[in-house]
């Protein structure tokens, strides 16, 4: 997978799958979340990915792994098969903007993933704000007592739990309340 340094990302080129695909929903707007399930959630990074997923209430969310890059193809399969094991009904990635809110490279990289997934998954994507999680991620392990050596394998999971609680947080002001009556 190349580094966001080395691709030109503004000037992607439209695939033979993006002239195929007929998904209408806008998967910016947050109205379009499903209203319920599990929400898995990225953190994505040139090397590595974390992973985390949240209950079917929406209420907690959790580390999972931790996926080292080898390849597009394989990261696409390892989350179609994360997506299928929770039932998830959305994908969220993590968008890190720089401290001011404005784009970075790592944004373009990003962006690129979100296109790229929902082309290659029937499940909604979106993406999530992920200022400063990394900080807070090594912090919460840290006050857990988590070693210096295991949090540098457990920071991106972590963060992308972060991730997703920040996304629960957020469409849960988006949202109607779902009702049994």
């Amino acid at each position: 997978m190349p580094s966001p340094s080395k691709t030109n990302y503004p000037l992607l080129k439209l695939s033979v799958q993006e002239k195929e695909t007929t998904n209408p929903v806008d998967f910016t707007d947050l109205l379009s979340v499903p209203p319920t399930g599990r929400i898995l959630c990225l953190d994505p990074g040139t090397k590595r990915v974390g992973v985390a997923v949240c209950d079917e209430l929406r209420i907690t969310t959790r580390p999972l792994e931790v996926i080292t890059l080898e390849s597009w193809k394989k990261l696409l399969v390892r989350i179609k098969d994360l997506l299928a094991e929770y039932d998830a009904a959305a994908l969220v990635i993590g968008l890190p903007l720089a401290g001011d809110g404005t784009e970075s490279e790592m944004s373009a990289y990003a962006r690129d993933w979100q296109r790229k997934f929902a082309l290659s998954l029937d499940t909604p994507v979106y993406l999530q704000d992920e200022r400063s999680t990394s900080y807070e991620a090594k912090s919460r392990l840290w006050q857990q007592g988590v070693s210096l050596a295991d949090t540098k394998s457990l920071v991106d999971s972590e963060a992308a739990a972060i991730i997703l609680s920040d996304f629960l947080s957020r469409i849960s002001n988006v949202l109607p309340v779902i009702s049994d009556e």
